[in-house]
C-alpha cells in the first residue's frame, strides 16, 4: 500500500485490488482522509470486501439481459406499482438493444455513457433517458449483490440534457399551466353543453377538490361524507391496460393522503350522480350477472367499471377543443387551476399543499410565486391610484 499527502492536506492511500474475473485486469483503490491510518483503514476495507468473491464461472457467462430478468423478477415482487413495472420493462427493451446479449462483467462505463448519448440523439425525451440510466442502475446492483461484478458502472455518467434557449426560457409561461378565471368558464360552459356522460360532474369536482386524476377514478362512494362535506383520499388508480385490470393502491406519499372539505355546491352534484347511478344500477345490474359491482363514484353504467386516467385526459382534452380554448391540456389543468383559486383567496401555501396532498411541488410554489406576486404588484398599483396625491404633495412641498 502506497500513500502520499494531497495539496489540501489530507492523506490519499491506494493499492491494487484483486484481478476482475473477466478482464483479468487490477483495480486501482484509491481512498482520502485527514490522517493516514484513516485513509490506510479505509483501503484496507475495501480491500476486504472486494476479497470476499465474485463467482468467476458464472461470471464469465452470464449476459446482461439474463441478470436483468432475475432482477426483474424480484423487483415486481417489492411492492412497487403495476405501472411503475411495466415502466421499468419497457426501459429494458431499450436498453437490450445496446448491450442485451452482452456478458454483465464486460460492459464499461463508457458503453452505458454511448448508450445514453445515443438515446439523447435519437430524440428520447428527459425522463425517458433519466428512466434508462436509473434502471441500469439497478440492474448493475444487483449484479453486485449476486457477485458478478465487483463494481457499478453506472456511477457518473451523465445523463444528457438540452440546453433551453433564451427564446425557450422567455416563452415558458407558468400561466400556461392553469385556467384564468374566464377559461375555466368556457371550459366548465362547454361541459354543460357539449359534455359526455360524467363531464358535468367530474370536471366541477376536479377544479374545486383540486384532487388528482387518478384519486378521482379510485373515489368510492364510501369515500364521500355526505353529512360533513368532506371527501376522503386514501388511493389512486392505477394505469391500466384494459378496462378489467385496474389496480388500486396507495398514494405516492403520507401526505397524499387527506380529507378534502367540499363546498355543498360540489356536494349537490354528487348527491345528483349518486341518484342517476342508482337508477342505472336498477336497469343494467339485474342483466349482467357479470356487474362489477365495486360502488365507485364513477362507473361505466352497463357494467360497473371504473375509468381511467387515460379516459379522462382524452375528455379533458376534447373539452378544451370544444370550448375553443389554446390550453389543450389534460385533468393536470385542473388540478393547477384549484391551486390559482386557493392562492387568490389568499389561503396560505402550507394550507394549499396539505389540501392537495404535496409534500414537496415545484409547480405548486411556481404557481403561487406567480399569483402573489401579481398581486403584490396590484396592491401597490392600487395604492398609487387611490392615494398617489398625497405623494404628488409631498414631492410638490
Amino acid at each position: 500500500m502506497n500513500c502520499k499527502k494531497t495539496a489540501s492536506g489530507s492523506w490519499e492511500c491506494y493499492a491494487e485490488g484483486p484481478r476482475d474475473p473477466i478482464t483479468n485486469k487490477r483495480k486501482t483503490i484509491r481512498k482520502q482522509a485527514k490522517k493516514k491510518v484513516l485513509a490506510q483503514q479505509k483501503v484496507k476495507e475495501a480491500l476486504e470486501d472486494l476479497a470476499k468473491g465474485i463467482d468467476r464461472i458464472k461470471a464469465k457467462h452470464i449476459t446482461f439481459a439474463e441478470v436483468a430478468e432475475d432482477w426483474m423478477r424480484v423487483y415486481e415482487k417489492s411492492g412497487v406499482k403495476r405501472s411503475t413495472v411495466r415502466s421499468r420493462e419497457s426501459s429494458l427493451k431499450n436498453i437490450n438493444r445496446y448491450f442485451g446479449d452482452v456478458v454483465v462483467g464486460r460492459i464499461t462505463h463508457q458503453m452505458i455513457q454511448d448508450m445514453l448519448l445515443d438515446m439523447y440523439e435519437k430524440g428520447y425525451s428527459k425522463s425517458l433517458l433519466d428512466h434508462a440510466k436509473v434502471t441500469t442502475r439497478f440492474v448493475f446492483q444487483h449484479a453486485k449483490k449476486q457477485k458478478l461484478r465487483m463494481d457499478n458502472p453506472v456511477t457518473e455518467t451523465i445523463v444528457p440534457r438540452k440546453r433551453k434557449s433564451v427564446e425557450e426560457i422567455e416563452n415558458e409561461k407558468i400561466s400556461e399551466k392553469y385556467f384564468e378565471v374566464d377559461e375555466l368558464e368556457k371550459f366548465l360552459k362547454a361541459a354543460e353543453t357539449h359534455g359526455l356522460l360524467h363531464d358535468q360532474e367530474w370536471f366541477p369536482l376536479l377544479a374545486f377538490t383540486g384532487m388528482r386524476a387518478g384519486e378521482l377514478c379510485a373515489l368510492k362512494w364510501t369515500d364521500v361524507f355526505f353529512d360533513t362535506n368532506q371527501i376522503r383520499i386514501t388511493k389512486t388508480m392505477d394505469n391500466i391496460a384494459d378496462m378489467q385490470s385496474y389496480e388500486l393502491t396507495p398514494p405516492k406519499s403520507l401526505k397524499a393522503i387527506r380529507i378534502i372539505d367540499v363546498d355543498s355546491q360540489i356536494m349537490a352534484i354528487l348527491k345528483r350522480l349518486k341518484a342517476k347511478q342508482n337508477e342505472s344500477l336498477l336497469k343494467y345490474r339485474v342483466d349482467n350477472e357479470n356487474y362489477h359491482e365495486e360502488n365507485f363514484v364513477f362507473s361505466r353504467p352497463k357494467n360497473g367499471y371504473p375509468y381511467s386516467t387515460k379516459f379522462l385526459y382524452k375528455r379533458t382534452r376534447r373539452l378544451c377543443m370544444k370550448a375553443g380554448l389554446s390550453k389543450i391540456e389534460g385533468a393536470h389543468i385542473l388540478r393547477h387551476t384549484h391551486i390559482t383559486m386557493l392562492t387568490e383567496a389568499k389561503v396560505e401555501l402550507d394550507a394549499i399543499m396539505n389540501r392537495v396532498g404535496h409534500e414537496d411541488s415545484k409547480t405548486t410554489k411556481n404557481i403561487y410565486t406567480h399569483i402573489t406576486k401579481n398581486k403584490k404588484k396590484d396592491a401597490a398599483e392600487r395604492i398609487s391610484f387611490h392615494f398617489g396625491e398625497l405623494l404628488n404633495y409631498k414631492i410638490e412641498g
